[in-house]
């Protein structure tokens, strides 16, 4: 699906729940080939706004992300099933979309960078010191009619054929983005509801 010549992520156990600020799979190209590692989940958003974590992006056309949408800073996020959270009462319910029951491999339209700072759980990093961290973000797009009566803001950018990871990877970044755009609704559907992990997995 991907196409990867080395890897570099190791033997990481199934994922059914991955969180913000998290580690996780990402695809990038470096020198030449692409390599799966394992990069944490979250880069900082605009100074003037606090620099916190964004965990997804849908304003390409700020300054502030410009420079990471060159093919260079482009990565694949592996994914076979992702949640969004329902505004039901009492409390919000987890909701798990798919390409289908059978979880079929997929990938977010990411980007990466390195960034010096503290970050990571207390139990990752107990003395919260500073060092280089290399991050994801992926990019979102209007809902479809699938995510939209859950999650009606956005969804993320699914890629889900070898030929669209390519051309996220490689192509221009006025072509590449041509890829923001909603998956169409019979492509995906609700595989399961109410559980903060994938309970397949």
């Amino acid at each position: 699906m991907f196409g990867v010549s080395e890897d570099r992520a190791g033997n990481f156990p199934p994922l059914p729940g991955i969180f913000p600020d998290l580690r996780a799979p990402i695809v990038r190209i470096v020198e030449g080939e692409r390599i799966p590692e394992m990069f944490r989940w979250g880069i900082p958003g605009p100074m003037q706004f606090g620099e916190h974590p964004v965990t997804n992006v849908r304003n390409v056309k700020s300054p502030h992300w410009q420079p990471w949408l060159k093919p260079e800073y482009r990565c694949l996020v592996p994914v076979s099933s992702f949640s969004e959270y329902a505004n039901t009462k009492p409390k919000k319910t987890p909701t798990w979309f798919a390409l289908g029951d059978d979880r079929h491999l997929f990938a977010f339209a990411g980007i990466w960078r390195p960034r010096m700072g503290v970050r990571g759980t207390k139990a990752e990093n107990p003395d919260r010191v500073e060092a280089e961290h290399w991050l994801f973000s992926f990019l979102t797009c209007d809902a479809n009619g699938i995510v939209g009566p859950v999650h009606p803001k956005a969804m993320p950018v699914l890629l889900t054929t070898p030929e669209e990871c390519s051309t996220w990877l490689n192509a221009p970044t006025e072509i590449a983005l041509e890829l923001q755009r909603p998956l169409p609704d019979d492509m995906m559907k609700i595989i399961a509801a109410g559980a903060r992990k994938d309970p397949s997995e």
